[in-house]
């Protein structure tokens, strides 16, 4: 495991340009490919809860007034108020994040690898490599998000927002080439999720 934790904010990142290709499953057929993309689904509640999160950043940072379906999320125009509950809420995905990545590497990804003789081997393990680069940024989300509850200011709310964007920007990434390179896999080799 690496140590991520002297790394800047910036400097975090996924390294796109060292993904390895996953190879094809040459027996794979189409029922396969759409079991596959079950993995596609769940990350797309994810992902929306992310961009739900999003906007609540956003309205918080412009000042505005939450929309009507999202008021019941932003308690009050009270700018403490709204830190808190945008804290809150980064916490909690921080955890679903952790939660749905250890499942993948404790479970999913061994099983892959070994039913497919270990040809899955280099994406598996950049998977993993991206796993430890999620969970930095969980750990720092998690830290800023404590910090902003504890005390609600500007400086705790920017670090707060900036950590969550750089978070969702590597997730993004990172769902879209798992979901790219082991739709294939999962479908063949466990049949579903």
């Amino acid at each position: 495991m690496t140590d991520l934790s002297t790394q800047m904010l910036d400097e975090l990142s996924v390294d796109e340009a060292a993904r390895p290709k996953a190879p094809p499953v040459i027996e794979a057929t189409e029922i396969h490919r759409r079991q596959g993309r079950q993995l596609a689904a769940i990350h797309s509640h994810y992902l929306r809860e992310m961009g739900q999160i999003g906007a609540i950043l956003a309205r918080i940072e412009a000042r505005d007034a939450p929309p009507e379906h999202l008021r019941q999320l932003v308690l009050s125009l009270d700018m403490a108020e709204n830190f808190r509950v945008f804290g809150s809420l980064c916490g909690r995905e921080c955890q679903v994040l952790k939660f749905h990545h250890d499942i993948e590497s404790a479970d999913m990804f061994p099983r892959i690898e070994a039913a497919g003789g270990g040809r899955f081997r280099e994406v598996v393990a950049k998977l993993k490599a991206e796993h430890e680069v999620v969970h930095e940024l969980i750990i720092r989300l998690s830290r800023a998000a404590d910090a902003l509850a504890e005390a609600p200011s500007e400086a705790n709310f920017l670090q707060a927002g900036n950590t969550f964007r750089k978070l969702e920007e590597v997730v993004r990434s990172h769902f879209g080439y798992e979901e790219t390179e082991l739709a294939e896999a999962i479908g063949y080799y466990l049949g579903s999720i």
